[in-house]
């Protein structure tokens, strides 16, 4: 019981690092600055994760490489024997009996990771990544800071490697034309702007504005989005 207790909890440490990579891959930052500004827990770590997505992720691939590593090993020493006796004593030769054991436990032990491990903490991150980033936050910037060395050689070789191939290392913030226009429909609905202010601020996207600078009124307004949804919510 304890043995089984122990694969379930590897488990679910590798969802929790699932969990975390995909909330904090794929919450807003503009969202986070507007959590952190009103001081909730974890969300100026959550920024600060998402600043450096390489270290992130590196902390992330560790977690999970040692989880998978430890889980499969151990599963199969603790019930892949036990599994070959019991076949064997069905009738199965225990030539056979023994390594059909061993994988057929592997087996079992993959698809629960995949299931509990994986998909349905990555399908939970989706559904409200900025909240979730702040909650796993600290816990994923303890870790990184404790696996410190191995993270920084890991970030360092991918950065190398991008290097090599003559792309940028850093996180470029590209704000499309249709992401715009969602986003000033969500301000009109919200009341942060009018009908009137909404056909201008099209007509400015049309003319043409630079990347810096869509970026720029992206950030104050969903940040207005977000401030007129939360008084909303309040009254």
């Amino acid at each position: 019981m304890v043995e089984l207790f122990i694969i379930l909890l590897l488990i679910s440490l590798n969802g929790l690092f699932a969990l975390s990579e995909l909330a904090i891959a794929s919450a807003r930052q503009t969202r986070l600055k507007a959590l952190a500004s009103e001081n909730r827990p974890g969300a100026r770590r959550a920024l600060a994760l998402a600043a450096n997505p390489g270290r992130f992720l590196s902390a992330v691939q560790i977690g999970i490489t040692l989880i998978s590593i430890v889980n499969g090993a151990y599963s199969g020493e603790t019930f892949g024997k036990d599994t070959g006796e019991l076949l064997a004593a069905a009738g199965i030769p225990h030539n056979i009996a023994e390594p059909i054991g061993y994988g057929a436990v592997l087996l079992l032990v993959t698809y629960v990771s995949v299931i509990v491990g994986e998909l349905v903490p990555k399908s939970v991150a989706l559904r409200n990544p900025e909240i979730i980033a702040c909650a796993v936050a600290p816990f994923m910037a303890e870790f990184a800071r404790l696996a410190g060395p191995v993270v920084w050689f890991l970030d360092t070789s991918t950065k190398l490697i991008f290097r090599a191939m003559g792309q940028p290392t850093g996180r470029a913030v590209r704000v499309t034309e249709e992401e715009l226009h969602t986003l000033i429909a969500e301000a009109e609905t919200a009341g942060v702007i009018e009908e009137g202010e909404r056909k201008a601020a099209i007509g400015t996207i049309i003319v043409g504005v630079c990347l810096d600078c869509l970026a720029i009124i992206c950030d104050g307004l969903f940040h207005a989005v977000f401030l007129a949804k939360q008084i909303g919510e309040v009254e």
